[in-house]
């Protein structure tokens, strides 16, 4: 006899003594795919061997949700592709049964525009990939191979004051500064810089985790926040880097990918969207987009050199002076940066 003959022999014998497969006696089912945060969905269990079930408990992200007459009530804190769990209790056990499912906002973005208060001279080689206020200068990270850096500027004259270059091979991105920590990123290189804001020198580095590249930072003054060019927000802490949670950027239409530059500002995230003249603002618990600003024609009052790329020399940067109260932004190799109001249309 040969083993495999055995081995199914052996298998048979187990499933037809009681040893079934427990992931296909039950399915859930779910009336729909897409649904709002806090709307209340209706599910079933499809028991195909009619087996007697004690009780189910369902849950999203290890909360547990009420049901109420077959129906779920969607209240959970985060947005975004969501696993659905079923754990069920029946006669001879228990299994737990899965279903994907997305959570959307429950509203749509409002819309917001801007008012210029000021026009700054920026230089227009600064490839600017972060932007964050600090005592009231500016710190500015600037990307493209061969000409990154981490500079400290006058914002008012666009003065230069202190500049680290970094290696030609290494691509900048976000920054934000933190506990007298500066934290930059680089785009695909798998590594974060860090500097001490008083001495700006480089005193550490650090590794990515789940996150895919690098794209834009902030902070909360707790938490760091990291985008990577994919729908996820990630939660950094601060002390170790290591990626301890995220949240996903969605409208009540959509899951969004296009976060690049960001700034948190009283509990929300503004970010620019990657090639397009605006921002979001994301709810920083949820990751609802509750907001967008139209920062069409900023362009417009730039100067575009021989060499300027409608696609590449878009805006990106924002920055909030909290004394002022007001957004400062600008472009990859823009020669402005402008100080702004932003209001609801």
């Amino acid at each position: 006899m040969s083993k495999f003959f055995l081995l199914n022999t052996v298998l048979f014998t187990f499933l037809a003594c009681g040893g079934e497969d427990k992931s296909r006696l039950f399915e859930l089912s779910v009336d729909g795919k897409q649904f709002s945060q806090n709307e209340t969905i209706t599910v079933s269990i499809k028991n195909s061997k009619e087996k007697i079930i004690n009780s189910v408990v369902y849950s999203i992200d290890g909360k547990e949700l009420s049901e109420t007459n077959g129906g779920i009530p969607l209240d959970i804190p985060t947005l975004g592709n969501k696993i659905l769990k079923a754990q069920i209790n029946y006669e001879d056990g228990s299994t737990e049964v899965t279903k994907g499912i997305k959570v959307l906002a429950a509203k749509a973005p409002e819309i917001y525009t801007y008012e210029i208060i000021n026009e700054y001279p920026h230089d227009n080689r600064a490839y600017t990939q972060g932007l964050e206020f600090h005592n009231d200068t500016l710190y500015e990270s600037t990307g493209k191979r061969e000409r990154s850096s981490l500079r400290k500027v006058d914002y008012k004259t666009g003065k230069v004051l202190q500049q680290i270059d970094l290696d030609n091979t290494v691509f900048g991105e976000g920054l934000t500064i933190l506990n007298g920590k500066i934290y930059q990123l680089t785009w695909q290189n798998g590594v974060g810089y860090i500097y001490d804001v008083n001495s700006f020198t480089k005193t550490d580095s650090f590794q990515y985790g789940e996150s895919r590249e690098g794209w834009g930072l902030a902070n909360d003054g707790k938490k760091i926040f990291k985008s990577d060019g994919t729908e996820k927000i990630w939660f950094l802490n601060p002390a170790t880097l290591v990626e301890e949670g995220h949240i996903q950027t969605v409208t009540n239409k959509s899951i969004n990918d296009k976060v690049n530059e960001m700034e948190y500002v009283d509990g929300k995230i503004y970010a620019n969207v990657y090639q397009r003249p605006s921002a979001m603002i994301i709810d920083a618990q949820s990751g609802a987009i509750e907001g967008v600003v139209n920062f069409s024609g900023l362009d417009q009052k730039v100067t575009k050199t021989d060499t300027w790329d409608p696609k590449d020399n878009v805006l990106n940067g924002i920055a909030y002076h909290p004394e002022r109260e007001t957004f400062f932004v600008t472009g990859k190799d823009w020669d402005k940066l402008f100080e702004v109001k932003i209001f609801k249309k």
